[in-house]
This record gives C-alpha cells, sequence and structure tokens, in this order.
C-alpha cells in the first residue's frame, strides 16, 4: 500500500536560491506594494544571457539570436486582459521590424502559450517559458517575490541591440498598466 499522507522531498539541486537581492515595493499591483527579486538592470550594460523554454519544449537562449535586435516583454500571465492585449499589439508591431526578434517571456507552461497563440492568431512574436527555475526572473530583475502573483514576472520591457547590451529598459510601475510601446519600439529601430 502507498502511503499518500508522506511529505514529499525536494532535492537540493530543485530549491530554490537565497533571493537576498528584494527590491521592496519596486513596483505595484492595483495600488498595493509589489516586491521584486534581483537587482534592476540599466540601458548601455549587457543583457544577461538565459536559458528558457519555447512552445515545442526546446530550450531557447539569448545568444541563439545574437546579431539581431530583441524586444523581451515580461508578462504576469498570457490569460490576463493587459498582458493579452500587449501581446498582440507587440505581434502586429513585429511584423514590421527589421531584424528584430520579439519574445515574451511568462511563466505560463509552453503547452498554454501554444495554445494561446494559436488560438490568437499569434505568428510574430515567440512566447517563451521560465517555469523551470527562478534565474530568468531574478536576472532580469522582474520575478515577484509574495503576495497573490508570487514567483510570477512583472511586466517589463528590455530592447537588447545586435551587440547583446541592453538599448532600452522599462519596469512598468504598475502590472495591470501597458509599458511605453512608443519607446520600446523606437529603442528597436534606433
Amino acid at each position: 500500500m502507498v502511503d499518500i499522507l508522506r511529505p514529499c522531498v525536494i532535492p537540493d539541486s530543485f530549491k530554490e536560491k537565497d533571493m537576498s537581492d528584494v527590491r521592496s515595493g519596486a513596483v505595484t499591483l492595483k495600488g498595493n506594494p509589489v516586491d521584486l527579486a534581483g537587482a534592476a538592470l540599466t540601458a548601455g550594460n549587457a543583457a544577461p544571457e538565459f536559458l528558457l523554454q519555447g512552445n515545442d519544449l526546446a530550450d531557447v537562449t539569448l545568444a541563439a539570436s545574437a546579431g539581431r535586435t530583441r524586444i523581451i516583454a515580461t508578462v504576469p500571465s498570457l490569460d490576463t486582459g493587459t498582458c493579452h492585449e500587449e501581446t498582440r499589439k507587440f505581434n502586429e508591431h513585429a511584423a514590421g521590424l527589421e531584424n528584430t526578434d520579439v519574445l515574451v517571456v511568462s511563466m505560463d507552461l509552453p503547452f498554454a502559450q501554444s495554445r494561446w497563440c494559436g488560438a490568437e492568431g499569434i505568428e510574430n512574436v515567440q512566447t517563451l517559458s521560465s517555469h523551470r527555475c527562478s534565474d530568468f526572473g531574478e536576472d532580469y530583475g522582474v520575478l515577484v517575490k509574495g503576495g497573490p502573483l508570487d514567483r510570477c514576472l512583472a511586466r517589463a520591457v528590455f530592447v537588447v541591440g545586435a551587440d547583446g547590451n541592453l538599448k532600452h529598459v522599462e519596469y512598468v510601475s504598475e502590472i495591470a498598466e501597458h509599458p511605453n510601446y512608443d519607446a520600446a519600439l523606437a529603442a528597436a529601430k534606433a
């Protein structure tokens, strides 16, 4: 007989790393302060490398698109109104951007991202999942720490130049609001 009440033992390799760099009240959600793990990035610095999962379950890295401009939009979930609208808006603009990839990153599972993209006709942006670990969220300073969105990603936009350096960084101060699309698109075209 299997003891279904025994506690789950999580191997050390799966445990969260210490998130000692927490920015208290870095952004808000409907006016309430939200803490973010990881340091805030700034334009001019090198963009952190990442390992995310594509809709086809393949690994995706920043280095895989070296030599191209990348717009990286982080969102809490494609299943929310603002994230839905933001991804659709970037999808519309992406078709007209030369030598530019638009990546939308969330903690949503790749299966859900793929289903959502298919249902919405999203073809010009690549949705990527950060569900396997918190490294991306911490490295980009967007991992929500505590509260109702714990372990989701805050809304932010990063434009990475073909040289791998950040050209534009926006941490959207209110998670329920849209980013400054014009500023991100201008940085991508510059």
